[in-house]
């Protein structure tokens, strides 16, 4: 099943991922005071899933049919890797720095998508990767005492470039919903080991804020998945920079966490690469 390409209705459903994302972050980060890291993951995985169960009981098995498991498999993998590590880096920095180590996901999308889908770079996107990673390196002030956890929001959006890639191979046959649905279903498999040595009973509170981060954790997977179904990824991969914006306002909302002039600057460098990228409309062969 393949949907109608537009750079526009792909870029709106990814900053409305990076809304509700960011949303989630803000969850996370308090749950994270209570709980493992390995739980957080497991409920969110296991709360999406339920999530989706009134879509399988309407649908049925026809949902779940498929002939690209490898690729389903492949994204569900990379994306429970790239979740471990982002929760570990939400639950240990700022709430924006955060979101922001995570937008350097577009940085590694066009490579690869470049190399596995053959999708061409166009000039702009180019341009605006670059501008992109100049407000990134602004922000993270390289030089000054190096943060490992930084190093694992990194690595977290290695993976999840790989994962998005992923997404955009399994569109041209595969609904949003299949997608979504195997990756809950391997990601809550695969979680679930960890709960052997790190279980902890929640609390009341606590139980309602695994239960919100899984629900809002898979409307973010949905409107990723339509994103990226909907245009190139190498087009609107660049508008992930958004949480950063959405990350710096709720973390002064929630901590007062407050960024600097050199980190304002580079945030504009970031927002700016977006609004570049939608200026270029141009179609891009497959």
């Amino acid at each position: 099943m393949g949907y109608k390409q537009s750079i526009f209705r792909g870029a709106i459903f990814i900053i409305a991922a990076e809304l509700v994302l960011t949303m989630n972050g803000a969850i996370i980060k308090l749950a994270s005071d209570g709980l493992p890291n390995e739980m957080i993951v497991f409920f969110r995985n296991l709360f999406g899933l339920f999530s989706l169960m009134p879509i399988f009981a309407y649908q049925g098995t026809a949902i779940i049919e498929t002939k690209k498991f490898h690729l389903h498999l492949v994204r569900g993998l990379c994306g429970v890797a790239a979740m471990y590590c982002l929760f570990y880096v939400i639950a240990n920095l700022q709430l924006a720095n955060a979101m922001l180590l995570k937008s350097t996901i577009p940085i590694f999308i066009p490579l690869i998508a470049f190399s596995w889908l053959k999708e061409k770079i166009s000039v702009v996107a180019r341009v605006a990767i670059a501008i992109g990673f100049c407000g990134v390196f602004l922000v993270l002030k390289p030089g000054t005492d190096f943060d490992w956890v930084m190093l694992i929001g990194i690595i977290s959006s290695a993976f999840a470039s790989v994962s998005m890639v992923t997404i955009r191979k399994l569109s041209a046959t595969e609904p949003a919903v299949r997608t979504v649905l195997y990756f809950a279903i391997i990601a809550s498999l695969v979680s679930v080991i960890p709960l052997i040595w790190a279980w902890k009973t929640p609390t009341f509170n606590e139980w309602l804020m695994l239960i919100a981060i899984g629900i809002s954790s898979t409307l973010v997977q949905l409107l990723t998945t339509r994103g990226y179904a909907s245009a190139p990824a190498s087009q609107v991969g660049i508008f992930s920079y958004s949480s950063v914006i959405f990350g710096a306002l709720v973390g002064w909302l929630l901590w007062h966490e407050l960024w600097d002039i050199t980190s304002l600057i580079g945030a504009g460098f970031i927002v700016s690469a977006g609004f570049l990228t939608l200026r270029d409309r141009r179609k891009l062969l497959k």
